[in-house]
């Protein structure tokens, strides 16, 4: 049984129990091939005719480079592959994108990589790289033929320093393997997210994802210390430093960090892991509104700032789907408008256990949490996180999800969430609890830390009469409040046409010069970001 602190306060050395080990979370699984549905309601740029369509001969010099088993290509281009086998490389996890690639390179090495990159820049062959796949808004998938560029056999980690925590290691390396290896040596991953055991490092730099630590570790600008890139010429920038302080001209590993391989392929990361923490502990609490829900978090940073490492919340609705699709039970009594997930971490738990003893009491004294539990043992910290980190799955089981990953100054975060809402049953598309509505669900979850919100709106599938209720009117609320139209997704091929809502001419203006210096010929994933 989870420790109930309703109505009444109970002693913290009563209620937690000491974890010594950083906690393995449930996997996000991707759709099995031949299971993907083409749904392409979605702006489709044009081909670029520029880009040269594959021959035999293009297949026969990449045979010459990666050896047969990582290779498969269709009959058009010469292979023998059936393009089911392509359908996981092809189409997003949301089953919303879905490119038409008939060649798949699965190289090993980093000069592999470079002579891929060399011939296909020479024949002007469009390329996509590609990582776990897990992304949000377009940007791991081809638009239309472009060869895609698989790291996942690029998986080997490289060194690791248990003095520094400094790991160096390739980028096809899933992070949840990651966490496991460092924690077995004392450290954690800066970065955890809910696709972390499909999700590969170097996808996970190349979007700059920030996930449930970033109030606690910040974003991986400051932990990633050193980057091998291939860059689309072949030339490779050996990067992967492993010192923390290097004051010696241009970073230009910041360049690749949040380029979404548009710019070059990451293919080695240096990253810096923090210290495994040895006490922690997670609380859920039940709030009566938005407004609460922003009071617990100024008091939570006042009583535990040092050791408070995630400060999540969800709506009703995302309750209410997690709880059916994970057939999981509530600790809490009660259903409240809103919920609250307290995780701090640190080295004392005597210490740690006081200050949220103290915190919990004072919320609940307050009237700003009106229910809560806290977490016993390890199995009780896994199923509160499940209950976060289950959410988008729970949606995506629902309907159609179409999914918003926003920054908005914390006061009217939640706005925007009612805003969508009102204008879906102004059109007839929903009412809130009626499933047969062309939308079943609005709702929103997000790390209150750093002002993200995810805005998603279920409905029975991808259609226009849906789309055009908020898009582009999601970009324009955001860009209205100074927001940003992704806080932590990538722009994509999703986002691409409305990066003016969080970009200036002039600032438009020079990433496109960047991208003219670095991929001239504009092979590297395109029709993305700009």
């Amino acid at each position: 049984m989870f420790a109930s602190i309703r109505g009444r306060y109970v002693p913290a050395k009563q209620l937690f129990s000491i974890v010594r080990a950083a906690v393995p979370r449930g996997r996000t699984m991707l759709p099995a091939a031949g299971l993907i549905s083409r749904v392409n309601n979605y702006h489709k740029p044009a081909r670029n005719e520029a880009f040269k369509r594959l021959t035999k001969d293009d297949l026969g010099f990449f045979r010459t480079i990666v050896p047969s088993e990582t290779i498969l290509a269709t009959a058009q281009v010469g292979g023998t592959a059936d393009l089911i086998e392509l359908e996981g490389f092809n189409a997003d996890w949301l089953n919303k994108y879905q490119g038409n690639s008939q060649l798949v390179l699965r190289p090993k090495t980093t000069e592999q990589v470079s002579q891929i990159l060399r011939y296909c820049n020479t024949h002007n062959i469009a390329v996509v790289p590609q990582g776990g796949n897990t992304g949000l808004v377009g940007g791991s998938v081809p638009v239309h033929d472009e060869i895609v560029l698989s790291l996942r056999n690029m998986n080997k980690i490289r060194s690791y320093d248990e003095l520094s925590g400094i790991l160096v290691c390739d980028a096809g390396c899933v992070l949840e393997e990651l966490g496991n290896y460092v924690g077995e040596r004392g450290h954690v991953m800066p970065l955890d997210l809910g696709a972390k055991g499909s999700c590969h490092i170097g996808g996970n730099v190349a979007t700059n994802a920030g996930g449930i630590r970033f109030l606690r570790y910040g974003t991986l600008h400051g932990s990633v210390l050193g980057l091998e890139v291939v860059l689309p010429d072949g030339t490779v920038l050996d990067n992967l430093s492993t010192l923390r302080k290097d004051n010696t001209g241009y970073d230009l590993k910041q360049m690749f960090i949040g380029s979404e391989g548009t710019l070059g392929v990451i293919t080695g990361v240096s990253v810096a892991t923090p210290q495994r923490p040895s006490a922690v502990n997670v609380a859920v609490l039940g709030v009566p509104s938005y407004e609460c829900v922003q009071r617990a978090f100024k008091l939570a940073r006042r009583r535990c700032g040092e050791v408070l490492s995630a400060y999540e919340f969800w709506d009703a609705n995302c309750m209410g789907a997690v709880l059916k699709h994970h057939e999981l039970k509530s600790p809490l009594a009660a259903e409240f408008p809103f919920y609250v997930l307290i995780e701090t971490s640190g080295s004392n738990k005597e210490h740690d256990d006081e200050k949220l003893g103290a915190l919990l009491e004072e919320l609940m004294e307050e009237g700003i949490a009106e229910d809560g539990a806290l977490a016993q043992d390890d199995t009780q910290i896994m199923r509160m996180w499940s209950m976060r980190e289950g959410i988008p799955e729970s949606l995506g089981k629902t309907g159609a999800t179409y999914k918003y990953d926003v920054s908005i100054p914390i006061p009217v975060l939640y706005d925007i969430v009612g805003d969508i809402a009102h204008r879906l049953e102004s059109a007839s598309l929903y009412k809130p609890g009626d499933m047969t509505r062309p939308v079943k669900i609005v709702c929103g979850y997000g790390h209150i830390g750093d002002g993200n919100l995810h805005l998603n709106v279920v409905a029975e599938k991808f259609e226009d009469r849906v789309t055009e209720i908020f898009e582009p009117y999601v970009y324009e609320w955001v860009a209205s409040h100074r927001g940003s139209i992704s806080a932590e997704h990538g722009v994509g091929l999703m986002k691409r046409d409305y990066l003016r809502y969080s970009k200036s001419p002039e600032m438009i203006a020079y990433m496109k010069r960047i991208k003219d210096l670095f991929d001239p010929n504009h092979i590297l994933n395109p029709y993305k970001v700009i």
